[in-house]
């Protein structure tokens, strides 16, 4: 059989390193799917697009390879818009294909028929059409550039159906009905000759002649000209302070070495975000709690990776006095809300590891006091987190509750974040072991990544634990994975929060506005429909069942079952608010 555009696909795909694409099936395109199992990558099929979006997405934050989603034309890519704007605003490179009508009836009216390319471009760096077949190598090797260059992010490819089935099969749709006519008409003839035509120049070039282009080395520069001037802030601090942000995680295999690097500084370091776990459980540099009074007492802010948005209070968090040294690959970020004293534009992640390794740099004696006294905070707001964690409940502490899973956690646990308030209390309390171990959606606050991030994540690490942390607001948006986790023979372990509410938007909305219409849920059976999907589902109503059901849960895991954890828990005073303007 001669090659067709979904082979070609399923080509460019495996030389740029795509392991496996995640989809949600659909006949447009279906012979992509086919090319690419003919070419050994895995295909994971999903039971929602933005779940085989959030599967690229995370994918790709753990391998540094930029991940593909395939979905159908119309809804099939609609469905996938806040998805793909979340991994623009983590900036995350992912290469979304969808479907489209066939080239000679777009805007004729035919089945899921849209203009797509207008609905894409205000969240992905690139969104092109191809049109031939001489375009397929160049437009996706040029997407997974543009997704990887710069400030990584989403690109989107619209592949018309009749770019991918095979030329004989498309002639005789384009030709059948011209085939039937024993006399046509002039005009018959015409059409029959712009048709022809037309098809022509879709299939103008032979795939078997078609030349690829392999994906070059990037260029990476690790000193920066104003590393001398960043060495000279630090000399002239006692009271220095590391923020690092997700996009110091922007390549994964630099990990270790932006860990080793940190530890080097010797600065006192607050982790956000992808950060998450770089340097361990038990690190002394790291400091977990009370950031904000830290930052307020700091007279230098490192900023690494992130802007000074919402998370920082847009800046005013920042002690005033306070010397900035921003770094960021994106220029516009560099300043946002507050102006850096030192802004450097450029690799956080590269520029980090040569600061630690610059011969003019040396950490100061005077720092430790300064960690010492940050350090001291840090074991206080833990007493206070033991002493609730004793707190008797009616049901189960949430915190009691993270504080059993981190003794349970492996060092290969990886722990994806998909809720508001129970979310938000394990942030505080579980302790990811290694780099790349923590997954949350970023700064859009996306609820619905649970499903698609585990199977991400599961799929690039088979060998790794993978647990979600749902709130069982969040839980309702990817329940359904569950089926998919069963079908693909990925054993991930869920567990669901279940307070039977919106508890992040009701602490506000009833303190303020006395009601909590619209928060409302039930104490719903989360395990029984785990069940119905094909998975183990467990019930944990009380605190002494903790440990026996996350044994359980290993177990079952263990031998190859997808598991669901129904934690019944009692609302605490752990957190308070949820507004954020």
């Amino acid at each position: 059989m001669s090659l067709n555009g979904g082979d070609v696909i399923a080509d460019v795909l495996k030389r740029q390193g795509v392991p496996q694409v995640f989809t949600l099936c659909g006949g447009h395109i279906s012979p992509i799917l086919v090319g690419c199992k003919k070419k050994g990558l895995r295909v994971v099929d999903t039971r929602n697009e933005a779940a085989a979006v959030f599967a690229a997405d995370a994918a790709a934050r753990l391998t540094g390879i930029p991940g593909v989603a395939l979905v159908t034309a119309g809804p099939g890519v609609t469905n996938t818009i806040t998805a793909v704007k979340n991994a623009q605003m983590a900036q995350v490179p992912l290469v979304l294909i969808g479907g489209a009508s066939a080239t000679i009836l777009k805007g004729r009216g035919s089945l899921q028929d849209i203009d797509q390319l207008p609905l894409l471009l205000s969240v992905v760096k690139l969104a092109d059409t191809i049109s031939r077949n001489c375009d397929i190598v160049p437009v996706l090797e040029t997407a997974f550039a543009t997704a990887r260059s710069g400030v990584p992010g989403p690109v989107f490819v619209e592949c018309p159906i009749d770019l991918l089935y095979d030329e004989e099969l498309v002639r005789s749709w384009y030709l059948a009905g011209s085939q039937e006519q024993s006399s046509p008409s002039l005009g018959q003839r015409v059409k029959e000759l712009y048709l022809k035509h037309h098809v022509d120049n879709v299939f103008a070039c032979d795939f078997e002649a078609m030349e690829p282009n392999s994906p070059g080395p990037q260029s990476q520069t690790a000193n920066h000209p104003k590393m001398l001037k960043a060495i000279d802030l630090l000399e002239n601090t006692d009271r220095p302070v590391l923020v690092l942000g997700s996009q110091v995680m922007h390549n994964p295999g630099y990990a270790l070495r932006l860990a080793n690097a940190v530890g080097e500084l010797g600065v006192p370091v607050y982790l956000a975000g992808m950060a998450r776990g770089l340097l361990g459980a038990d690190h002394p540099l790291h400091m977990r709690h009370k950031r904000r009074q830290a930052l307020k007492a700091a007279d230098l802010v490192i900023l690494a990776g992130m802007p000074c948005d919402f998370r920082l209070d847009y800046g005013r968090v920042i002690n005033r006095d306070a010397a900035l040294l921003a770094v960021n690959l994106s220029k516009p970020e560099l300043s946002l809300n507050r102006k850096p004293t030192l802004p450097i534009h450029g690799d956080p992640q590269l520029f980090l590891i040569a600061l630690a390794k610059h011969p003019a740099y040396l950490p100061r004696d005077s720092w430790k006091a300064w960690q010492a006294t940050l350090r001291e905070t840090d074991h206080q707001r833990e007493d206070e987190i033991q002493a609730m964690v004793q707190e008797q409940t009616d049901r189960v502490n949430p915190l009691a509750f993270f504080k059993k899973l981190d003794q349970h956690l492996r060092e290969n646990s990886i722990l994806v974040a998909d809720g508001g308030d129970f979310v938000a209390t394990a942030a505080y309390t579980l302790r990811p072991r290694k780099p790349l171990q923590w997954l949350d959606p970023g700064v859009f606050g996306t609820l619905g990544v649970g499903g698609g991030f585990a199977l991400g994540a599961k799929t690039a690490n088979p060998a790794s634990e993978v647990w979600i942390i749902y709130g069982d607001g969040s839980a309702g948006y990817s329940l359904a994975e569950l089926d998919t986790f069963v079908r693909h023979g990925l054993p991930v372990i869920a567990v669901v929060g279940n307070d039977a509410g919106w508890t992040q938007i009701a602490r506000d909305q009833v303190a303020v506005l006395k009601d909590d219409v619209g928060t409302v849920l039930r104490h719903t059976d989360y395990h029984v429909v785990a069940e119905g999907f094909g998975a183990a589902g467990i019930l944990v109503e009380r605190e002494e069942q903790i440990d026996a059901a996350l044994e359980q849960a290993r177990t079952l895991a263990g031998e190859g079952r997808p598991v669901l954890l129904n934690v019944i828990i009692s609302p605490t005073d752990f957190r308070k608010g949820s507004i954020s303007v």
